[in-house]
Protein backbone atom coordinates (compact mmCIF):
# COMPACT_ATOMS: atom_id res chain seq x y z
CA UNK A 1 0.00 0.00 0.00
CA UNK A 2 2.82 2.50 1.30
CA UNK A 3 4.58 1.23 -2.55
CA UNK A 4 1.56 2.50 -4.18
CA UNK A 5 1.08 5.72 -2.50
CA UNK A 6 4.87 6.35 -3.13
CA UNK A 7 4.65 5.88 -6.75
CA UNK A 8 1.46 7.81 -6.92
CA UNK A 9 2.77 10.91 -4.82
CA UNK A 10 5.72 10.62 -7.38
CA UNK A 11 4.35 10.60 -10.60
CA UNK A 12 1.98 13.38 -9.36
CA UNK A 13 4.77 15.29 -8.54
CA UNK A 14 6.99 14.96 -11.57
CA UNK A 15 3.36 15.86 -13.90
CA UNK A 16 3.79 19.07 -11.80
CA UNK A 17 7.42 19.66 -11.79
CA UNK A 18 6.72 19.25 -15.73
CA UNK A 19 3.81 21.64 -16.02
CA UNK A 20 6.06 23.76 -14.11
CA UNK A 21 9.24 23.67 -16.34
CA UNK A 22 11.46 22.68 -13.82
CA UNK A 23 14.24 20.57 -14.60
CA UNK A 24 16.11 21.49 -11.09
CA UNK A 25 14.02 22.06 -8.61
CA UNK A 26 14.92 23.47 -4.61
CA UNK A 27 13.67 21.56 -1.33
CA UNK A 28 11.45 24.65 -0.93
CA UNK A 29 10.50 24.63 -4.74
CA UNK A 30 9.34 20.59 -3.86
CA UNK A 31 7.31 21.72 -0.60
CA UNK A 32 5.67 24.43 -2.64
CA UNK A 33 4.59 21.83 -5.59
CA UNK A 34 3.50 19.19 -3.10
CA UNK A 35 1.20 21.69 -1.32
CA UNK A 36 -0.64 22.58 -4.73
CA UNK A 37 -1.12 19.10 -5.63
CA UNK A 38 -2.06 17.96 -2.02
CA UNK A 39 0.65 16.03 -0.88
CA UNK A 40 1.47 16.39 2.76
CA UNK A 41 4.55 18.94 2.90
CA UNK A 42 5.69 17.06 6.62
CA UNK A 43 6.04 13.80 3.48
CA UNK A 44 8.33 15.85 0.86
CA UNK A 45 11.46 15.28 2.64
CA UNK A 46 10.35 11.12 2.48
CA UNK A 47 9.08 11.56 -0.82
CA UNK A 48 12.38 12.68 -2.15
CA UNK A 49 14.19 10.22 -0.34
CA UNK A 50 12.56 7.76 -2.12
CA UNK A 51 12.20 9.01 -5.95
CA UNK A 52 16.29 9.08 -5.10
CA UNK A 53 16.81 5.72 -4.39
CA UNK A 54 14.14 4.81 -7.45
CA UNK A 55 16.19 6.98 -9.63
CA UNK A 56 13.26 9.53 -10.71
CA UNK A 57 15.50 12.30 -9.54
CA UNK A 58 19.69 13.18 -8.57
CA UNK A 59 20.27 15.20 -6.02
CA UNK A 60 22.97 17.26 -6.87
CA UNK A 61 24.03 18.98 -3.17
CA UNK A 62 22.16 19.96 0.01
CA UNK A 63 18.81 21.41 -0.74
CA UNK A 64 19.11 20.65 -5.08
CA UNK A 65 17.66 18.11 -7.05
CA UNK A 66 17.64 17.44 -11.30
CA UNK A 67 14.91 15.54 -12.58
CA UNK A 68 16.45 12.19 -13.93
CA UNK A 69 16.48 12.11 -18.05
CA UNK A 70 14.68 8.17 -17.88
CA UNK A 71 11.89 9.59 -16.19
CA UNK A 72 10.79 12.63 -16.86
CA UNK A 73 9.91 12.32 -21.19
CA UNK A 74 13.30 11.93 -22.54
CA UNK A 75 14.10 15.68 -21.31
CA UNK A 76 17.66 15.59 -20.98
CA UNK A 77 18.74 18.25 -17.64
CA UNK A 78 21.30 20.59 -19.42
CA UNK A 79 24.84 19.78 -17.86
CA UNK A 80 25.20 23.94 -17.56
CA UNK A 81 22.14 23.94 -15.71
CA UNK A 82 23.14 21.47 -13.26
CA UNK A 83 26.97 23.29 -12.78
CA UNK A 84 25.26 26.73 -12.00
CA UNK A 85 22.99 25.13 -9.73
CA UNK A 86 25.98 23.16 -7.84
CA UNK A 87 27.59 26.58 -7.08
CA UNK A 88 25.53 29.68 -7.13
CA UNK A 89 26.32 32.41 -7.70
CA UNK A 90 28.45 30.58 -10.84
CA UNK A 91 28.97 31.35 -14.53
CA UNK A 92 30.02 28.93 -17.31
CA UNK A 93 33.85 29.75 -18.49
CA UNK A 94 36.78 28.11 -19.43
CA UNK A 95 37.07 25.67 -21.86
CA UNK A 96 33.21 25.42 -21.38
CA UNK A 97 32.56 28.51 -22.67
CA UNK A 98 34.79 28.38 -24.98
CA UNK A 99 33.29 25.30 -26.61
CA UNK A 100 29.94 27.44 -26.46
CA UNK A 101 31.35 30.15 -28.54
CA UNK A 102 32.50 28.20 -31.42
CA UNK A 103 35.95 29.32 -30.06
CA UNK A 104 37.35 25.64 -30.16
CA UNK A 105 36.53 22.22 -31.63
CA UNK A 106 38.02 20.66 -28.84
CA UNK A 107 35.18 18.97 -26.99
CA UNK A 108 35.46 19.27 -23.03
CA UNK A 109 35.59 16.56 -21.15
CA UNK A 110 34.99 18.74 -18.09
CA UNK A 111 32.18 21.52 -17.12
CA UNK A 112 33.89 24.28 -16.18
CA UNK A 113 32.19 27.43 -14.08
CA UNK A 114 33.87 30.37 -12.26
CA UNK A 115 32.66 31.30 -8.82
CA UNK A 116 33.68 34.14 -6.04
CA UNK A 117 32.06 31.75 -3.70
CA UNK A 118 34.04 29.07 -1.65
CA UNK A 119 33.79 25.78 -3.18
CA UNK A 120 33.66 22.62 -1.19
CA UNK A 121 32.73 19.21 -3.12
CA UNK A 122 31.79 16.36 -1.57
CA UNK A 123 35.47 14.77 -2.30
CA UNK A 124 36.53 17.45 -0.29
CA UNK A 125 34.23 16.38 2.80
CA UNK A 126 35.17 12.83 2.50
CA UNK A 127 38.68 13.27 2.01
CA UNK A 128 38.32 11.16 -1.07
CA UNK A 129 40.94 12.19 -3.83
CA UNK A 130 38.83 12.37 -6.70
CA UNK A 131 41.36 15.49 -7.93
CA UNK A 132 42.58 15.60 -11.38
CA UNK A 133 45.41 17.94 -12.02
CA UNK A 134 44.85 18.99 -8.54
CA UNK A 135 41.48 20.19 -8.44
CA UNK A 136 38.42 18.69 -6.59
CA UNK A 137 35.25 18.30 -8.77
CA UNK A 138 31.63 16.91 -8.59
CA UNK A 139 31.00 13.82 -10.67
CA UNK A 140 27.35 13.55 -11.36
CA UNK A 141 26.22 10.89 -14.32
CA UNK A 142 29.71 10.53 -15.13
CA UNK A 143 30.29 13.88 -16.46
CA UNK A 144 32.92 15.95 -14.08
CA UNK A 145 31.88 19.50 -12.69
CA UNK A 146 34.93 21.95 -11.64
CA UNK A 147 34.69 25.49 -10.66
CA UNK A 148 37.50 28.26 -10.60
CA UNK A 149 37.15 30.26 -7.91
CA UNK A 150 37.95 34.06 -8.37
CA UNK A 151 38.00 37.50 -6.82
CA UNK A 152 34.91 39.11 -6.63
CA UNK A 153 35.90 42.10 -8.54
CA UNK A 154 36.93 39.02 -11.43
CA UNK A 155 33.06 37.72 -11.79
CA UNK A 156 32.28 40.30 -14.84
CA UNK A 157 31.69 40.19 -18.79
CA UNK A 158 28.77 37.63 -17.83
CA UNK A 159 25.29 36.99 -19.98
CA UNK A 160 22.84 34.73 -19.72
CA UNK A 161 21.99 32.23 -22.22
CA UNK A 162 19.26 29.89 -23.02
CA UNK A 163 20.84 26.44 -23.50
CA UNK A 164 17.47 24.34 -24.05
CA UNK A 165 14.04 25.53 -23.50
CA UNK A 166 14.22 25.14 -20.01
CA UNK A 167 17.00 26.81 -19.28
CA UNK A 168 18.81 30.01 -19.06
CA UNK A 169 22.04 30.10 -17.72
CA UNK A 170 25.03 32.48 -16.71
CA UNK A 171 27.88 31.97 -19.25
CA UNK A 172 31.15 34.27 -19.81
CA UNK A 173 30.89 36.37 -22.27
CA UNK A 174 32.61 35.87 -26.13
CA UNK A 175 35.47 38.79 -24.76
CA UNK A 176 35.35 37.79 -21.63
CA UNK A 177 36.11 34.06 -22.01
CA UNK A 178 38.76 35.08 -24.52
CA UNK A 179 39.91 37.18 -21.78
CA UNK A 180 40.37 34.45 -19.53
CA UNK A 181 42.51 32.46 -22.24
CA UNK A 182 45.32 35.22 -21.43
CA UNK A 183 44.56 35.40 -17.64
CA UNK A 184 44.65 31.23 -17.18
CA UNK A 185 47.32 30.28 -19.31
CA UNK A 186 48.31 27.33 -17.93
CA UNK A 187 44.79 25.68 -17.67
CA UNK A 188 44.90 26.13 -21.73
CA UNK A 189 48.04 24.78 -22.19
CA UNK A 190 49.89 28.04 -22.98
CA UNK A 191 49.18 31.27 -25.06
CA UNK A 192 49.22 29.63 -28.27
CA UNK A 193 45.59 28.75 -27.40
CA UNK A 194 44.93 32.70 -26.87
CA UNK A 195 46.75 33.49 -29.99
CA UNK A 196 44.89 31.02 -32.31
CA UNK A 197 41.84 32.43 -31.38
CA UNK A 198 42.67 36.12 -32.09
CA UNK A 199 44.00 35.10 -35.20
CA UNK A 200 40.81 32.61 -36.51
CA UNK A 201 38.14 34.86 -34.97
CA UNK A 202 38.83 38.12 -34.88
CA UNK A 203 36.13 39.41 -36.56
CA UNK A 204 33.64 37.93 -34.43
CA UNK A 205 35.06 39.46 -31.30
CA UNK A 206 34.32 42.86 -30.26
CA UNK A 207 37.26 44.53 -29.70
CA UNK A 208 36.09 47.48 -27.91
CA UNK A 209 34.83 45.59 -25.29
CA UNK A 210 37.78 43.22 -24.77
CA UNK A 211 40.25 46.15 -24.38
CA UNK A 212 37.55 47.49 -21.99
CA UNK A 213 37.68 43.97 -20.29
CA UNK A 214 41.58 44.15 -20.15
CA UNK A 215 42.19 47.15 -18.75
CA UNK A 216 38.87 46.48 -15.98
CA UNK A 217 40.80 43.58 -15.07
CA UNK A 218 43.83 45.24 -14.47
CA UNK A 219 46.68 42.82 -14.96
CA UNK A 220 49.70 44.62 -16.68
CA UNK A 221 50.53 41.53 -17.90
CA UNK A 222 47.66 40.21 -19.44
CA UNK A 223 46.79 43.50 -20.99
CA UNK A 224 50.49 43.96 -22.57
CA UNK A 225 49.37 40.25 -24.10
CA UNK A 226 46.11 41.28 -25.64
CA UNK A 227 47.73 44.29 -26.63
CA UNK A 228 50.52 42.69 -28.38
CA UNK A 229 48.45 39.42 -29.67
CA UNK A 230 45.64 42.18 -31.05
CA UNK A 231 48.01 44.37 -32.91
CA UNK A 232 50.25 41.16 -34.81
CA UNK A 233 46.52 40.18 -36.20
CA UNK A 234 46.29 43.81 -37.36
CA UNK A 235 43.75 45.30 -35.22
CA UNK A 236 43.98 49.05 -35.66
CA UNK A 237 46.53 50.94 -32.98
CA UNK A 238 44.16 53.46 -31.74
CA UNK A 239 41.66 51.03 -30.36
CA UNK A 240 44.09 49.12 -28.17
CA UNK A 241 46.52 52.27 -27.29
CA UNK A 242 44.78 52.16 -24.11
CA UNK A 243 46.66 49.06 -23.31
CA UNK A 244 49.60 50.19 -24.39
CA UNK A 245 49.53 53.29 -22.50
CA UNK A 246 49.64 51.12 -19.35
CA UNK A 247 52.95 51.86 -17.46
CA UNK A 248 55.15 48.83 -17.36
CA UNK A 249 58.03 48.40 -15.44
CA UNK A 250 59.55 45.05 -16.84
CA UNK A 251 59.41 43.24 -19.90
CA UNK A 252 56.53 40.32 -19.06
CA UNK A 253 56.85 36.62 -21.00
CA UNK A 254 54.47 36.64 -23.77
CA UNK A 255 53.80 32.46 -22.73
CA UNK A 256 54.49 32.63 -18.90
CA UNK A 257 54.38 28.88 -19.10
CA UNK A 258 57.82 29.38 -20.84
CA UNK A 259 61.08 30.46 -19.91
CA UNK A 260 61.74 34.09 -19.89
CA UNK A 261 64.11 34.37 -23.00
CA UNK A 262 63.95 35.81 -26.40
CA UNK A 263 63.31 38.74 -28.43
CA UNK A 264 62.04 42.24 -26.14
CA UNK A 265 59.51 44.13 -28.01
CA UNK A 266 59.70 47.66 -26.16
CA UNK A 267 56.20 49.00 -27.46
CA UNK A 268 54.58 46.42 -25.45
CA UNK A 269 57.21 45.10 -22.94
CA UNK A 270 56.21 41.78 -23.93
CA UNK A 271 59.43 38.90 -24.40
CA UNK A 272 58.45 36.91 -27.33
CA UNK A 273 59.80 33.25 -25.91
CA UNK A 274 57.50 31.34 -28.00
CA UNK A 275 60.48 30.92 -30.15
CA UNK A 276 62.29 29.36 -27.37
CA UNK A 277 59.83 26.77 -27.45
CA UNK A 278 60.16 26.42 -31.31
CA UNK A 279 63.62 25.84 -30.75
CA UNK A 280 63.61 22.90 -27.81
Amino acid sequence: MESLQSRTHSNRFLRALGEEGLTIFSTAQARWIAENIDIPTGYVANLLMIMERDGWITRLRRGFYARSGATNGGVQVHPFSIATKLVMPSAISHWSALHHHGLTEQIPRVITAFTFKKVVTPSMRSNDNNSHEGRHAWIIDQIRYEFVTVKEKYYFGIEDVWVDEYSRIPVTDKERTVLETFISTRMFGGISEALGIIDDHLNSININKLVDYAGRYGMISVAKRIGWALEHAGVESSLIEPLRKIPATGFHALDPTLPHKGHCDNRWMIQNNLASKESN
